[in-house]
């Protein structure tokens, strides 16, 4: 059975109980706007309600990328007082919305920036052979925040400091991001999303209680440290950002080439 949106689209196995939930804008090499932002708040929502399905796979249209983050010509009103900050990517996320369920995320091509909102939220990431993880903030004149406090949880200090100090200049392997941690399985490029589904369905076998029951303990064991660093996270991110003039002109001023590790 299949649910379309306009730039998320999910289907239900219902023989198999799993999900596959697709950031559907392969054109935008999956760059989340502010309509992906409220369709992915919902089907997180909707799928707490669906007792047809116990675990979910998280992937991304095409093959150039899995996320690259928010779209940059996405325009996000902010209030006038430097005390309040909206961030429509703090709510993307399954655990943002209230998802216990397992969600395994299935990485080809790129995944960068504010596609770490949504990794940092899943059980365990399932990539291609191809996939690369970068984060190119500082490049560009920004603080990276939460993108930084949720991969420090999953990757070794240095790793996380290496891929956010360096920007745009590097980019990690899907190799080298296996070895550290970040991703727990490589497949052959094409084949994550389908790798992906075979490891929920065997979760998706698994007695519902007892699986939604454990990535609540596992979540419980890291949301106390994130709410603290995010509750920093205003203040560095007021500080230290560029404002957006000079952050778009970095941007147009970008030039090709980067290394792969």
């Amino acid at each position: 059975m299949g649910a379309g949106v306009n730039t998320v689209r999910l289907d239900v196995g219902e023989d198999t109980g799993v999900a596959v939930v697709t950031l559907d804008r392969p054109g935008r090499l999956n760059a989340v706007d502010l309509a992906m932002t409220r369709e992915l708040s919902d089907v997180w929502r909707g799928l707490r309600f669906d007792d047809s399905v116990r675990a979910v796979v998280l992937t991304g249209s095409g093959e150039r990328a899995f996320c690259t983050g928010i779209d940059r010509d996405a325009v996000v009103p902010q209030p006038s007082s430097p005390y309040m900050q909206d961030d429509p990517l703090l709510g993307v996320g399954p655990k943002a919305n209230g998802l216990w369920k397992p969600v395994i995320a299935a990485v080809e091509g790129m995944a960068c920036g504010g596609a770490f909102y949504l990794l940092g939220e899943c059980e365990f990431v399932v990539a291609g052979a191809g996939a690369t993880f970068f984060d190119p903030h500082t490049t560009y004149g920004m603080v990276s925040a939460y993108e930084s406090m949720l991969m420090a949880q999953r990757m070794p200090y240095g790793e996380v400091a290496r891929m956010v100090l360096m920007g745009g200049a590097e980019r990690l392997s899907a190799r080298r991001a296996h070895e550290v941690g970040l991703v727990s399985e490589l497949t052959e490029d094409g084949r994550a999303s389908a790798v992906a589904v075979d490891r929920a369905a065997v979760i998706a076998g698994y007695p519902a209680e007892a699986v939604q029951g454990s990535v609540r303990a596992l979540w419980a064991a890291r949301e106390a440290g994130l709410a603290q660093a995010f509750a920093q996270a205003p203040h560095l991110i007021a500080l230290g950002n560029l404002p957006g003039a000079r952050q778009a002109e970095l941007f147009a001023a970008r030039r090709p080439g980067f290394r792969t590790r």
